[in-house]
């Protein structure tokens, strides 16, 4: 007789595929409220796999930047004398840091104070566009790591008659694009011979126009001083440049010298970027805590209207365990529908935002497989109390209910 018992429990067992097609049996009975409630899933776990994507693809093009650009470029710039007064750095202070063993190259750029430039001769001076009009040197683009979006760069030639390079800001807002057009700088007609791309470690350089040192020197009214000097160092010593910059440039006072290395920005607005996106990620998790309220409701709601069905089954035989498991079931496979959604999604949102900002799109294992996860602990803590609820109907009480 026990023998007989225990083939009936074994055949009364449940296998994974069973599990699955009663629970999958569950949602396809009511379609629209399995959607509105997966939805809410897929709101929370789209909007933590876009806000991961989207930082970790904004930290590749910022990375790339970097590699390309390098790490390694530090500026030197006056900074405030004694008594308040804008200090100034000598002439020669170029050279002096490019004679320092650990400098690789140095170059400089001179900002020409009260001197415009428009498009043309007669646009009213106050209305500039706030492009600043530089001096520079010819090794610039080699410091720097600049490049040409069309042109070239000031030559040995050039650099001593009216011609100037447009930063890519500068040449939109002058309507510039090709070179050979004439711009209206320091009350003259200048020709343009190239624009710059975009430069990451430079910003500064997007939105000014660059003239020759000699032509600013001649026509310009350029007293020779730099206002900026850029210094590429070895990779290994950028620290012990930089400590020795400010005396180098100006031995004699080094105190009047401001020295900057540019990547530091970068990587602080780095650090910016992740404390926002902390932030963006709490926001996507109070929306998968609400869409898991959700899933709990519709589960609450199914077990009430399916009285009759869950006494039946116990009727049958279906054990209490048996019960658990298939509302359990449900509720994990309503989950999952929604976190395998909303990680589409966030992967679709992030694929869109990297392609228009020019990024690389870069979505983590570890995010889209977090999102799967997050789902199933959701489901489970959202269908656990319905599971046990139905599970303690008797069968009498469910099939009497109305």
């Amino acid at each position: 007789m026990s023998g007989r018992n225990a083939s009936l429990d074994a055949a009364a067992r449940l296998g994974p595929g069973d599990v699955l097609r009663v629970g999958a049996a569950g949602l396809r009975s009511r379609p629209t409220r399995v959607f509105l409630s997966a939805l809410g899933i897929a709101i929370g776990i789209a909007a933590m796999v876009g806000v991961v994507g989207i930082s970790t693809s904004s930290r590749a093009q910022l990375q790339a930047a970097l590699d390309r650009l390098g790490t390694n470029l530090l500026t030197v710039g006056p900074g405030r004398d004694l008594f308040g007064g804008d200090a100034e750095l000598p002439e020669e202070s170029v050279a002096m840091v490019a004679r320092m063993p650990d400098v690789r190259s140095a170059s400089a750029t001179a900002k020409l104070e009260d001197t415009a430039v428009y498009r043309n001769d007669h646009i009213p001076e106050g209305e500039s566009g706030g492009i600043s009009v530089l001096a520079a040197r010819l090794d610039l683009p080699r410091t720097v790591g600049l490049t040409m979006a069309s042109g070239t760069w000031l030559n040995a030639g050039t650099a001593k008659y009216p011609a100037v390079v447009l930063g890519s800001a500068a040449a939109d807002r002058l309507g510039v694009s090709t070179p050979n057009a004439q711009v209206w700088l320091g009350s003259q007609w200048f020709t343009v011979v190239g624009v710059l791309e975009p430069n990451g470690l430079a910003p500064e350089l997007d939105s000014a126009a660059l003239v020759g040192w000699d032509a600013a020197a001649s026509r310009l009214g350029f007293d020779g001083h730099p206002t900026t000097v850029y210094t590429r160092a070895r990779e290994d010593a950028v620290a012990k440049v930089r400590d020795l910059l400010a005396a180098t440039a100006n031995p004699r006072a080094p105190n009047e010298v401001e020295v900057s290395r540019p990547s530091d920005a970068l990587a602080a607005r780095q650090a910016g970027d992740r404390a926002f996106t902390g932030l963006l990620l709490g926001l996507g998790g109070v929306a998968l805590l609400v869409g898991g309220v959700g899933v709990a409701n519709t589960m609450v709601i199914s077990v009430l209207e399916r009285r009759a069905e869950i006494g039946l089954r116990r009727s049958l035989g279906a054990t209490r365990g048996q019960i658990r498991l298939q509302f359990l079931a449900e509720s994990q496979m309503l989950a999952v529908l929604g976190g395998v959604g909303g990680v589409a999604a966030g992967i679709a949102v992030t694929a869109v935002f990297a392609v228009i900002q020019g990024w690389p799109t870069v979505v983590p294992v570890w995010a889209m497989a977090g999102g799967i996860l997050a789902t199933l602990l959701i489901g489970g803590v959202a269908g656990l109390y319905p599971a046990l609820r139905a599970a303690r109907l008797a069968p009498t009480e469910a099939l009497a209910a109305p």
